[in-house]
């Protein structure tokens, strides 16, 4: 037993967990032993054994009077059970190790208690047991000298200020939470909920530069480890996330799903996380049927696959449903989770000739960024007021926006949404007369897109952009018009009310500066409307626009 007790010491999980497993066949383990045994099960990623072992090993120190080791145990138990996102199961286990400290002596298990209790509050986005949890932890670390504590206190109050508004503040407590995890002084399993923690905020803060930072650093923490083990996994799946950022789908998109695969059962908020990225690059791609199972995957575990799911269905002419869903996602969605929804909303409302509600979208993630400050924000409000101000018509205030937008991408090598950038400058620069840079910028998306292998893109822009700014909707609508079609009968062939027929009327009526449909008729006939539009319908399908949805 001591070669497998000194292959568990040295992180060498698939050599310990052999010669454990092979002497647990032989006789009897101890209860030191059969712990081991547990926990090499779950690195190695045999969870529900490890569970069930684990189970047992809290009842032999429950029952033999181990009572520390027993409230460390139910501890370590709801942790697991977090992670895979039972959070009843992780409460019941945290309620059990409460049971068990409130009859010992202050000690370093109660930390790890308010830890638990404010990270399964937290998921239910009650934010004043966190901010209370990190006091308590500050002042018990302080006490009983625990630098792994402070840790625990670093991150619920860097959460807290992040949360809040105060992201300097909050990244700089974070930033100081990983210290000890990286000087491994948390037991792996916690300092491993703690990185997730931190990369789940730099990925929803679009801060892609300490992101690209702490896995780094984290990669560097899961060498210690000998083998595959359950944090090289989640590190994979947020290397993968930064690749698709950077446009490396090809290297991507086989990788994550692997990945993702993996960590099922291990840990299904980041496999959950997986699937939707895998979603997102095969909506991007042109793969309806494939984006949709990753998304149906995604959201069984516990991952809300928007707004990949909403533009999904718009582009199968599901419009309404699409706006219905990504309305229902913001609404649950407070300050700062939200914002990765709202430029997918600012999109989604143009298409359906929702100008007020674009704005209002719009608004709102500009007054987020503001307050949270980081890049990403910054760059997705230039792109949702670029949007807008080229859907109103107004290129030249357009431009400098979009610029803006652009700047912020490049700083993230954001390849996919600085070609976006591109498009909708070719739409502003088209609109002043300015055919060379509305070229130039044409062919600067176009190039990025196929390289991307972004079909549905390319193959919107390989039919030319439309005239007078039209979005690919608003033109469709045009030609039932000038065809003769009352706006019930463009309705139904869209799969759209007639209300949002109304709307993209009025809204295409001032970009092409006319009043009547007679007018606007004659229009669509002088500039060939017909023939581009079926263009366009021939390679993207009805629903195709000339602003399409960013990824979150």
């Amino acid at each position: 037993m001591s070669t497998a007790r000194e292959a568990y010491a040295r992180g060498e999980w698939g050599s310990a967990h052999r010669d454990l497993a092979r002497a647990r066949e032989l006789g009897h383990l101890s209860t030191a032993d059969l712990d081991l045994l547990g926990s090499t099960q779950w690195w190695v990623g045999e969870v529900s054994e490890s569970l069930a072992v684990s189970e047992e090993v809290y009842h032999r120190y429950h029952d033999g009077g181990d009572l520390p080791q027993a409230a460390m145990k139910a501890l370590n138990l709801g942790l697991l059970w977090f992670v895979r996102g039972e959070l009843v199961i992780a409460s019941g286990w945290a309620s059990r190790a409460r049971r068990i400290l409130a009859a010992l002596p202050e000690c370093p298990e109660d930390g790890y208690l308010l830890y638990l209790d404010a990270s399964i509050a937290l998921d239910f986005n009650d934010m004043e047991p966190t901010r209370q949890a990190a006091l308590r932890l500050e002042e018990l670390g302080r006490r009983l000298q625990t630098s792994g504590l402070t840790s625990f206190s670093l991150v619920l109050s860097g959460l807290t200020e992040t949360w809040q508004g105060d992201p300097s503040l909050g990244f700089a407590q974070l930033d100081e939470a990983m210290l000890p995890v990286l000087a491994s002084q948390l037991p792996p399993e916690w300092a491993g909920d703690i990185y997730c923690t931190v990369m789940h905020i730099c990925h929803t803060l679009a801060d892609l530069p300490r992101m690209r930072a702490w896995t780094d650093a984290t990669e560097q923490w899961c060498r210690q480890f000998q083998g595959e083990v359950v944090y090289s996994g989640i590190c994979r799946v947020h290397r993968l996330q930064l690749l698709c950022v950077e446009g490396h789908w090809d290297q991507a998109e086989e990788a994550i799903e692997r990945s993702g695969s993996e960590l099922i059962d291990r840990n299904n908020w980041v496999a959950g996380e997986a699937y939707h990225q895998l979603g997102e690059i095969r909506r991007l791609r042109g793969d309806a049927a494939g984006a949709q199972d990753a998304y149906d995957q995604a959201r069984r575990l516990g991952t809300d696959p928007q707004p990949g799911e909403s533009l999904l269905r718009h582009a199968a002419g599901h419009s309404e449903q699409a706006w219905a869903g990504l309305c229902a996602a913001l609404a649950e969605r407070g300050r700062p989770a939200g914002a990765g929804l709202l430029r997918a909303g600012v999109a989604l409302a143009l298409d359906l000739g929702r100008q007020d509600e674009a704005e209002r979208l719009c608004a709102e993630l500009e007054a987020t960024a503001a307050a949270f400050r980081t890049t990403g924000f910054r760059a997705w409000a230039a792109h949702a007021r670029g949007m807008v101000l080229v859907a109103q018509g107004r290129f030249a205030e357009a431009l400098p926006v979009l610029h803006a937008a652009a700047a912020g991408y490049g700083a993230l090598h954001a390849r996919y949404e600085g070609a976006l950038i591109r498009e909708l400058l070719c739409g502003a620069h088209l609109g002043l007369g300015e055919t060379e840079a509305a070229a130039a910028a044409r062919a600067q998306a176009l190039a990025v897109f196929r390289t991307l292998g972004a079909g549905p893109d390319a193959g919107r822009l390989d039919g030319g952009p439309l005239p007078g700014g039209l979005t690919t909707r608003e033109a469709d609508v045009l030609c039932l018009i000038a065809s003769g079609a009352s706006n019930k009968e463009a309705a139904q062939a869209l799969f759209i009310s007639q209300k949002t027929v109304s709307r993209h009327l009025a809204n295409l009526f001032t970009k092409i500066g006319v009043s009547s449909r007679t007018a606007a008729a004659a229009w669509a006939h002088e500039h060939d409307l017909h023939r581009m539009t079926h263009t366009a319908r021939a390679t993207m399908g009805p629903a195709a626009d000339v602003t399409p949805g960013p990824r979150p």
